[in-house]
């Protein structure tokens, strides 16, 4: 089916070419012919099925531009209310004076209002605001020609079942109104009959968003290895955009300061940030400041991001709806996903749960092992290579260099391989731990009076760097200060154990006075640095 058959006006049909849909969606299929009509309806289906365009596009058909309110919108969140607003507008771009606006807290009321004065035919907006904007007597809905709750599975659990009851009785009888949820609760039920007449309900079942599209796995192991094979995935996938869910605060702050340590672009999205703390979040990622997202379930629920390739479970959820939802951030627009998620002690009865619950086939992977890593930097080197040298154009400076280089009696070869080794420590694999079983032979018991370590034995020696997290150094950036400015080798380089304000480095005793001569009162990241033997 085109989207023309669906009887849209011509204007839409042009907005809805510009955001390169070309077919609609199952639910706009099922959605836009009754709510055309007229009808109510309920609509059951998860976020990333396209349901927002399914009743934006009857909102916008219903609408004249006479600045009054014709047409409501309620959301659980304020990243919603963007996200639906924006997309209202983007599908209105063609349509002439109609003008939407988004209500929220968390900002100050005063533009609201006046914007509202000036009036507005859709308003997008979460209870709370809404309400008070109703108070202050500067909202008037007894004009209203359809209204929406959004996600009204979600505002229940909120609590705000009599923040909605309290606007639904402020609007007029005769408006239309269309209820959207995941899931179709009882509190659903009893709205229905209060606020609908003989509403139709369309669904689209939970199975169709995961298994279509999605490339589903799981990795078995210990939960001390899931941060390393997380930084795995990630380096194995390259994913352009990545969210990655926790199920709790703490280890999202936890696992954004570690990535970050690492020279991750991340940041975190949970329910203790303030609202203006969540835009700037959402608005770094949308504009790709960041690729990777950590967030809790509330956080994320509603957000639309298009690009997002691959999503991972760090934990499981913990019910098998969030799952669904999670997963549904990847595969938009009738692109490809991949999802993995991280099993780890009894979460094998939740993964069976889940797989029964969408009736997916979630498969098994192994975790990427440094070799793999490796081969896998290698290839991409060399496809970058061969793509500069494709549209290479030779130019005379570069072969005077070249040629005074080969006059001062160094091969070519080895002029390539030195260049080499620079691109290839941007990568290097020290920085990633050694997982037991798959880089190693699985671990033994370790005996009580020794200590084996790979770094630290009677040939290593601890240096001390009076810098650490708090000037945003990490174990790259050390590692290329070695290299560059104390000229010492990857190999000769042990453990680093990076702190709050400073840093111990493990090196081979034969470069100690290299390492300290090198960066001793040099800059790092901008900062002038002191290093010394530790005194430990």
């Amino acid at each position: 089916m085109e989207f023309k058959e669906l009887y849209i006006s011509e204007e839409i049909l042009n907005a809805i070419a510009d955001m390169g849909f070309k077919s609609p969606s199952p639910i706009q299929e099922e959605t836009i012919p009754p709510l055309l009509e007229g009808r109510d309806l309920i609509g059951q289906a998860q976020t990333g099925t396209g349901k927002t365009a399914a009743f934006a596009i009857p909102i916008i058909e219903k609408i004249d531009a006479n600045r009054i309110t014709q047409a409501l919108v309620l959301c659980p969140t304020r990243e919603l209310c963007i996200q639906v607003a924006k997309e209202i507008g983007n599908l209105a771009k063609y349509k002439t004076g109609i003008k939407i606006l988004s209500v929220y807290g968390g900002t100050q009321i005063v533009k609201q209002i006046k914007t509202l004065k000036k009036g507005i035919e859709i308003v997008v907006g979460t209870p709370g605001r809404l309400m008070d904007l109703m108070r202050r007597k500067v909202l008037k809905l007894d004009d209203l020609k359809i209204v929406v709750l959004d996600e009204a599975d979600e505002m229940f659990d909120m609590g705000f079942r009599d923040d909605m009851k309290f606007i639904l009785d402020a609007t007029n009888a005769d408006r239309q109104t269309c209820f959207f949820s995941a899931t179709m609760g009882k509190e659903i039920t009893e709205f229905s009959k209060i606020y609908q007449t003989n509403p139709v309900t369309i669904k689209i079942k939970a199975e169709e968003l995961t298994v279509n599209k999605i490339d589903q796995y799981f990795i078995k192991l210990k939960e001390t290895d899931k941060e390393e094979t997380l930084r795995r995935l990630l380096e194995i996938n390259q994913p352009r955009l990545a969210i990655i869910f926790c199920n709790t605060k703490r280890k999202v702050d936890r696992l954004v300061e570690s990535l970050s340590n690492k020279a991750y672009l991340v940041d975190g999205l949970h329910g203790d940030l303030k609202q203006s703390q969540r835009d700037v979040v959402m608005k770094k990622f949308r504009n790709n400041t960041i690729d990777i997202l950590v967030a809790t379930d509330v956080a994320a629920r509603g957000l639309d991001v298009d690009d997002v390739d691959m999503v991972i479970n760090y934990d499981l959820p913990q019910l098998d709806e969030y799952y669904v939802h999670r997963i549904g951030r990847t595969a938009r627009a009738g692109r490809s996903g991949l999802s993995y998620s991280l099993i780890s002690g009894r979460d094998n009865d939740r993964l069976k749960a889940i797989e029964k619950y969408t009736k997916a086939t979630i498969k098994q992977a192994q975790i990427p092992s440094l070799v793999q890593i490796d081969r896998n930097q290698e290839i991409a080197i060399v496809e970058d290579i061969i793509e500069k040298l494709e549209n290479y154009t030779s130019l005379e400076k570069e072969k005077s260099i070249l040629i005074r280089l080969m006059e001062k009696g160094y091969d070519p070869f080895v002029i390539s391989q030195a260049l080499l080794s620079d691109k290839l420590n941007k990568d290097n694999l020290d920085n990633h731990e050694k997982i037991a079983g798959v880089d190693t032979p699985k671990e033994k018991p370790k005996s009580s009076k020794k200590k084996s370590s790979k770094y630290k034995d009677e040939n290593m020696t601890t240096l001390f760097l009076n810098r650490g997290k708090m000037d945003n150094f990490t174990k790259d950036k050390i590692i290329k200060a070695l290299n560059r400015l104390a000229h010492v080798p990857n190999k000769k380089i042990g453990q680093i154990r990076i702190q709050k304000s400073y840093s111990f480095v493990d090196v081979e005793k034969s470069v100690v006075y290299d390492c300290i001569g090198g960066l001793d009162n040099k800059k790092i990241n901008g900062k002038k640095v002191k290093i010394e033997e530790s005194k430990n």
